[in-house]
């Protein structure tokens, strides 16, 4: 049944449809999956090329007995299976503190980097608010990597004067990106439902190879599922489809 603010998040956003690569920011391993898994199966499906840049290997997370210095490596290692349920390859791990990343200058650079690197058509990130309505996607570390990208996108990465090392010692040169998705953004910013009805259960097989953060949830398929039903009935998808969200920002 949709809820009463289905008007304020129906689809308005006008979205490119020449996207040929895509890089994903997040701060921590599994955002990804969590918040855009079922997109990125579709988009690799479509045959774009997407990246990952993850600020931080996760860990300060955890839900067993694994020995903390094992906990990043593991992590890491479940990304990677992860990313390659839905089709990613190109996975790359800044090693920032988990549960301490800020938007500093360092990180902007980095993120720069790898947009530079890969030269994307469109960045996807965390939103650099607070949803008030789900509080966990607001996790401090995910506004600080969303408001890090959004500095990267806009004006770091196109700007052949920040961090000119990039361009002088890298030979990195400046790369304008044309399209950001924000995903975990408050219900009034979302402008985008992704219908992911059929890559839904690669979307579940990328959480499951999160073990250390999802294995104690034995109705991991039902929790997301209900999460995507929802906004599916937000958005007025037919009965028994699947959707995720995001906020879609032109950049020109």
């Amino acid at each position: 049944m949709a809820t009463p603010l289905a008007d304020a998040v129906r689809p308005r956003a006008t979205v490119r449809t020449d996207v040929e690569r895509a890089l994903v920011v997040t701060a921590h391993p599994d955002d990804v999956d969590f918040g855009a898994g079922g997109t990125v199966a579709a988009w690799t499906a479509a045959g774009i090329e997407v990246a990952y840049c993850i600020c931080t290997s996760g860990d300060a997370g955890g839900y067993d007995d694994t020995p903390r210095a094992a906990m990043g490596p593991l992590r890491e290692a479940e990304q990677l299976a992860a990313a390659a349920a839905v089709g990613v390859q190109d996975v790359q791990f800044l090693r920032y503190p988990d549960g301490r990343l800020t938007a500093s200058i360092e990180l902007r650079r980095d993120i720069s980097r790898e947009i530079r690197r890969f030269r994307p058509d469109r960045v996807l990130t965390q939103s650099p608010e607070i949803w008030w309505r789900r509080l966990g996607a607001s996790h401090p570390d995910h506004r600080a990597a969303g408001e890090a990208a959004l500095a990267a996108v806009y004006p770091d990465a196109r700007n052949p004067f920040a961090h000119p090392e990039l361009l002088a010692e890298e030979g990195l040169n400046p790369w304008t990106v044309g399209e950001l998705w924000v995903m975990g953004a408050p219900d009034e910013r979302v402008d985008h439902l992704v219908d992911v009805t059929e890559t839904f259960d690669r979307k579940v097989a990328a959480l499951r190879a999160h073990h250390s953060q999802t294995g104690h949830w034995p109705d991991l398929d039902t929790r997301i599922r209900t999460w995507n039903a929802d906004w599916a009935a937000r958005s007025g998808l037919p009965g028994g489809s699947l959707a995720e969200a995001f906020q879609v920002v032109p950049i020109g």
